[in-house]
C-alpha cells in the first residue's frame, strides 16, 4: 500500500450578472440574470510537493465555456484520495459538482474532504475563521490581497480580459493554496475528524503504530483512553503532535467491569 494522494485546492468563480433596481436587500429573479456563473480559475498542489498547478479562462474564446477547466479539475479529484479546501464543503465542491452535472459529466472517484473552516470551528474560537485572518495569525505565507484590483475589481477586470488582472488572479490563487497548505499543517494535530491516513499504509507488525493524521511511525504510547466499556491505549505522534487511540480494548479485569 502507498501513502494517500492529498491535494490542496482553491477555485474562483465568475459572478452572476443581473439587472437590478437597487443596491440593498435585492431579491433577484431568474429572469433578471443576464449571465450565469462559471469556473473562472483554479489552483492546486499535492501536499508537500513544491509544484503549483494553475488553470484559468484567460485564453478562452468564450469565458462562460469552462469545459476545459472542468475536465482538468475533474481529473485531479478523480486521482486524489483526500482534498483540502477552506469552506470547501459549502462552496468549492458543491460549485464544482453543479458545473460537472451541467456539463453531463459523471462523478469523479470518491475522495475525502478536509475543510479547514469546518475543522477550526470545531475546536477553537478565533476572532475570525476567514482564511485571511487565520493565515495572518498562524502561517508565514499569507492569503493574497490583490491590492492592485481591490475587492470585486479583480473579477470585473478579468471578465474584461485585462492581462494584468489575470496575472493578479494567478498570484491570488497561488497564495491562497500555499497559505492553506501551511494552515492545514498547523491545524492538523487538532482536527477531530481527520481521515485516517494510517489505513493507506497498514503494517504487518502488530507493534508498529502509524499516526492517523500525518502517517508518521514515530508514535509514543502515553496513557489510556477511558470509556464506559473499558480502556484503550493512547498514543501521541512525535512528528505532528496529534493524538490517536488503539482500537483493541485492554482485556485485564474486563470480567469484573460494570457499566451504567
Amino acid at each position: 500500500m502507498s501513502d494517500p494522494r492529498i491535494a490542496v485546492l482553491d477555485i474562483e468563480t465568475a459572478p452572476l450578472i443581473a439587472q437590478v433596481w437597487g443596491t440593498f436587500d435585492q431579491n433577484i429573479g431568474l429572469g433578471q440574470i443576464e449571465r450565469d456563473w462559471s469556473i473562472l480559475s483554479f489552483g492546486w498542489k499535492w501536499l508537500g510537493n513544491p509544484r503549483f498547478v494553475y488553470r484559468d479562462q484567460s485564453e478562452a474564446d468564450d469565458i462562460e465555456d469552462d469545459t476545459a477547466l472542468l475536465e482538468a479539475v475533474w481529473n485531479l479529484l478523480d486521482e486524489a484520495d483526500i482534498v483540502i479546501a477552506h469552506n470547501g464543503r459549502k462552496f468549492d465542491f458543491k460549485k464544482l459538482n453543479a458545473r460537472f452535472i451541467l456539463a453531463g459529466m459523471s462523478p469523479p472517484a470518491p475522495y475525502r474532504v478536509i475543510d479547514t473552516l469546518v475543522e477550526v470551528r470545531r475546536v477553537a474560537a478565533f476572532t475570525s475563521n476567514k482564511l485571511a485572518y487565520l493565515t495572518d495569525k498562524l502561517t508565514d505565507t499569507k492569503k493574497g490581497s490583490h491590492a492592485r484590483y481591490p475587492g470585486h475589481a479583480l473579477w470585473k477586470a478579468c471578465l474584461k480580459g485585462d492581462p494584468a488582472a489575470w496575472r493578479e488572479m494567478k498570484k491570488y490563487n497561488r497564495l491562497d493554496v500555499l497559505s492553506l497548505e501551511e494552515l492545514y499543517l498547523k491545524l492538523r494535530p487538532w482536527m477531530l475528524s481527520h481521515p485516517n491516513v494510517a489505513t493507506f499504509s497498514l503494517s504487518d507488525d502488530p507493534n508498529e503504530f502509524t499516526c492517523t493524521r500525518c502517517g508518521s511511525k514515530d508514535m509514543q504510547s502515553r496513557g489510556h483512553r477511558i470509556t464506559q466499556a473499558g480502556r484503550y491505549r493512547r498514543f501521541q505522534c512525535q512528528d505532528c503532535g496529534g493524538w490517536s487511540n488503539g482500537r483493541l480494548m485492554e482485556k485485564d479485569n474486563r470480567e469484573g467491569l460494570l457499566t451504567n
